[in-house]
């Protein structure tokens, strides 16, 4: 007599594996919370391959996400999909409001909320190999506002400190 062949594992839909998805990741903005009309800000979402174990279909599983790019609203009305999540300025060896890939210009003073989505590709494996999800989960960061201020400058003949009566001082 044959072993009974094993039972044929459904395919798994992005809300099967849902409960196993990563936790929200925090949205980093540089220079922390302060930018100025027109100067680059810097936006950074950590957003890192995710694997979990548990039950599914009362199998046991590892469900892999995997980002799959990250989608940042500036909360002005813009905002700019990237491939990945961006880095710091220290990281990428760059001076405070440089331009980054996930970096964004505001044109008018005031306070935004800017938030991101990362969007996540998920991966089952039942131990037979990964099997592809289809679709992708979107995990929305934590927001935060961000103040824009106005900056204008004027040439003078002398410092504050040389002539304190001096224009602007």
């Amino acid at each position: 007599m044959q072993p009974d062949p094993p039972p044929a594992i459904p395919q798994p839909t992005l809300s099967d594996v849902a409960r196993f998805a990563p936790a929200s990741a925090p949205l980093i903005d540089e220079p922390d919370g302060v930018g100025v009309v027109g100067m680059p800000m810097n936006f950074v979402v950590d957003a890192t391959t995710h694997e979990v174990t548990g039950t599914l279909f009362d199998l046991p599983v590892t469900v892999r996400f995997t980002p799959t790019s990250v989608l940042f609203v500036h909360g002005d009305g813009t905002s700019r999909e990237s491939d990945d999540g961006g880095q710091s300025w220290a990281t990428l060896g760059l001076a405070q409001f440089s331009a980054t890939s996930t970096s964004h210009a505001y044109s008018t003073r005031g306070t935004y909320t800017a938030s991101a989505a990362v969007r996540y590709a998920a991966d089952v494996n039942f131990g037979g190999g990964w099997i592809t999800v289809p679709g992708t989960l979107e995990i929305p960061t934590t927001a935060g506002d961000v103040q824009i201020f106005e900056v204008r400058t004027a040439l003078v003949d002398k410092t504050c400190l040389e002539n304190p009566s001096g224009i602007g001082c």
